[in-house]
């Protein structure tokens, strides 16, 4: 008899793999080398050996979910920037704090966002903030994946927009393909107004010759904000039209004030969008049209932004308010129903962010990004059905496993890769000493 050499099996497990096929009721998954290299039913399976073993029983296995949008270091400022208009959040709190920090601020605030999200079985993160390379150094240590961006503003003048050009240039060519392939990086314009067209056209240009994608807040704020110097009579969306910006490569957060001329220019252009219903709640900065950007043809994935506007990185959380807010915007039930929202965090987030030929489903030759979420929960029982359990009624701590390219990250709650521990009191400490400085 011929056995199958495995790194990794899990076994007797429930596969929800997120592509064309259904849902395999007791299955196996076997890694071989970071990849998937089985996932099937547990009958045709007899012949396969690792040299680790997962038990499965109760539990789903499913791709690892997909945070399309945030800003990681952010986890420090969790709870200080509360019940504000968004100009107060801002003005008054956000950017005072943001001048204070310094590298390993962002380094500590990064590892505390990664193990809350390994925690909440996230195997992917989009992210945009100042001093990326340490949330590299922070997502390298922890093992989890990322799309990191090093943000590019000019709010002052030309001369620091151009450095931080400069910046985000070289932080995307130095670190992508970094941490054994699991970083990529974009370029990370804050948004239309806060870069000259210049910065703009130049962004636009390295990231076609480069082939780096573009990440951005578009159309969040429902009215010109008085911080912003340049207006236009045009629309976000219709001003980075004009200028030639808009394509394909283009990751768009929020969304939120689009026309309806708006979503036809971003189908056109093939941008994706991430959308972030908790942070556009809080802020109330409205609602984001997902029904007519998904009837459009536009990927939606979803973010929960940064800690500061959200609370919390766990995108079960995310999922479920998706929904809700959908349904109620609508007034229709029908509206994003629970298995069209669990793709937008697997499957959609992948493509949301290029890496849907890696990730996002359960197939063999993709990288073995998995998670196992224990079924056997008392708010996960019964299970009639497993879409909406998940979307519905599952929470960030019923993932019992975390797998990133075929290395478990945690196993039995218990993260692998950080010290759980001094990771939250070194962040604590940080935090304290920026909210008292």
């Amino acid at each position: 008899m011929i056995f199958e050499e495995a790194d990794l099996v899990i076994k007797d497990c429930k596969i929800l793999p997120m592509n064309n096929a259904g849902i395999i009721p007791k299955g196996v998954i076997a890694v071989k080398g970071g990849k998937i290299s089985y996932v099937g039913d547990s009958g045709n399976a007899q012949c396969i050996r690792a040299e680790k073993v997962l038990e499965g029983h109760r539990k789903v296995a499913m791709p690892g979910l997909v945070n399309c949008h945030t800003h990681l270091a952010m986890t420090l400022f969790r709870g200080l920037a509360e019940d504000m208009t968004m100009d107060q959040w801002l003005e008054e709190t956000i950017w005072p704090l943001e001048a204070k920090l310094r590298p390993e601020d962002v380094y500590i605030g990064s590892l505390l966002g990664c193990l809350e999200m390994i925690k909440n079985g996230v195997t992917c993160f989009a992210d945009m903030y100042f001093f990326e390379s340490k949330v590299a150094e922070a997502v390298k240590k922890a093992g989890i994946r990322a799309s990191l961006a090093s943000g590019i503003i000019e709010t002052v003048d030309w001369q620091t927009g151009d450095k931080s050009f400069d910046d985000a240039v070289y932080f995307a060519q130095k670190y992508e393909g970094w941490a054994e392939g699991r970083i990529t990086t974009r370029l990370g314009p804050h948004t239309a107004y806060t870069c000259t067209e210049e910065t703009l056209g130049k962004i636009r240009e390295k990231a076609s010759q480069a082939g780096i994608g573009i990440h951005i807040h578009l159309s969040e704020l429902g009215t010109t904000p008085p911080y912003i110097a340049r207006k236009s009579n045009l629309s976000e969306v219709e001003l980075l039209e004009n200028q030639g910006f808009l394509d394909d490569d283009v990751l768009a957060a929020h969304c939120i004030h689009l026309t309806t001329k708006d979503i036809t220019i971003l189908a056109k252009r093939g941008v994706k969008v991430a959308y972030n219903p908790v942070s556009n709640m809080k802020l109330a900065q409205g609602v984001s049209r997902v029904k007519e950007l998904i009837d459009a043809g536009i990927t939606v994935g979803l973010g929960t932004d940064g800690a500061a506007s959200n609370n919390s990185l766990d995108m079960f959380e995310t999922m479920k308010i998706a929904a809700l807010l959908q349904k109620l915007h609508y007034r229709d039930p029908t509206i994003l129903r629970a298995r069209e929202v669990l793709r937008a965090a697997t499957i959609k987030g992948a493509e949301a962010l290029g890496l849907h030929n890696k990730i996002g489903t359960l197939e063999v030759g993709k990288r073995a990004d998995i998670i196992l979420v224990d079924l056997n929960r008392p708010n996960l029982v019964p299970l009639h059905d497993i879409y909406a359990n998940l979307v519905y009624s599952a929470r960030g701590c019923d993932v019992d496993s975390v797998i990133v390219d075929g290395k478990i990250l945690m196993e039995n709650r218990e993260v692998k890769t950080l010290n759980e521990e001094e990771v939250i009191k070194k962040a604590e400490n940080q935090a304290l000493g920026l909210a008292g400085s």
